[in-house]
């Protein structure tokens, strides 16, 4: 199951109390106080995972809480401080707070964030001895951990986004060129989260594709997978539009490609005029070539467009490069 919203309790952990207490040893008069300070409460950790792809732990488990610090004993003996709770996260989350403002935005690998941190520990009575007070019978509680309610909203980080209508071919292209092993099937909707795929360049260097859900008409007002699709692809380097050329149901690749470009637009100004690329696909049926003369002429002439066929894997080594040289790899 992929999951890339959830929401969440955390609390930091209680701090430990000082302990009141006072030396008394034969042959030593007057010891004096000598309790210890309580222990500081474990913090609740946000640490980005390359190991983690979903956020679908905290579905089921929505409550964190850290353990409280140990309590300050005689003999100077301070409290233990309370081990942290580590939330592992996949890159890209953004963790924001009930409100919607962001706290976080996770986006390097091993990044962390104090999300709630642990109290301190109270005082020993020996902080509390002076000149004038030198039997202080006094100690602190424990200050209470931080705790609040947050949102976690995942944001796929790839180096390139696959965005099309359904059916136009991008999950065969996605296996076509990764690692990748995306559901196949001849009805829209295959997709359903972002599927992300590595692909070897062969000179020690790679590149990694997103397989975004189909997009429709409406997706920037929540239609369809709507904000599901279009939150995935704000944080790709280059846009490839997969545009079906054999008009396969009905439409045209010329107003495909208007129709993504306004969507794209109303959900995020400036997200359309990214670097873009346009893998047309289905080649290899007959009647594309005279849709990608018609595709050429109504489109800005500044945009590459590769002619492919993922089904068969033609041409499918120049889209690789034309994705290498527009992001200079």
């Amino acid at each position: 199951m992929f999951v890339d919203t959830a929401k969440i309790f955390v609390k930091g952990g209680t701090g430990g109390d000082g302990c009141c207490s006072f030396r008394r040893e034969k042959f030593v008069p007057k010891g004096g106080p000598d309790g210890g300070d309580g222990g500081i409460g474990g913090d609740i950790i946000i640490k980005t995972d390359l190991g983690e792809q979903s956020l679908v732990a905290f579905r089921y488990n929505q409550h964190y809480g850290a353990k409280h610090g140990g309590h300050g004993k005689g003999k100077n003996l301070h409290g233990r401080k309370s081990d942290d709770v580590i939330l592992r996260v996949p890159l890209g989350t953004v963790v924001k707070d009930e409100d919607g403002n962001v706290l976080a935005d996770m986006d390097y690998s091993e990044m962390e964030f104090i999300v709630a941190k642990g109290g301190r520990g109270g005082k020993g009575n020996p902080r509390f001895a002076t000149s004038s007070n030198r039997v202080p019978m006094e100690s602190e509680p424990g200050v209470p951990g931080e705790e609040r309610r947050v949102i976690l909203v995942l944001k796929t980080i790839a180096d390139v986004g696959l965005v099309g209508f359904p059916n136009a071919g991008k999950s065969t292209l996605l296996s076509a060129v990764s690692d990748a092993h995306p559901k196949i099937a001849p009805y829209p909707f295959t997709t359903l989260h972002p599927v992300v795929g590595v692909v070897d360049l062969g000179d020690f260097e790679r590149l990694t594709v997103a397989d975004i859900p189909g997009l429709i008409d409406g997706a920037h007002d929540d239609i369809g997978l709507g904000h599901s699709f279009l939150r995935h692809i704000e944080r790709t380097k280059l846009l490839v539009y997969v545009l079906d050329m054999a008009c396969a149901d009905g439409r045209t690749p010329w107003d495909d490609f208007h129709s993504l470009e306004k969507e794209l637009e109303l959900y995020m100004k400036g997200l359309s005029s990214r670097t873009r690329l346009i893998a047309a696909n289905k080649m290899d049926v007959p009647e594309a070539a005279e849709n990608l003369e018609l595709l050429k002429s109504d489109i800005d002439p500044n945009i590459r467009v590769i002619p492919i066929s993922a089904k068969d894997g033609a041409n499918l080594d120049d889209l690789i490069q034309s994705i290498r040289n527009a992001l200079e790899i």
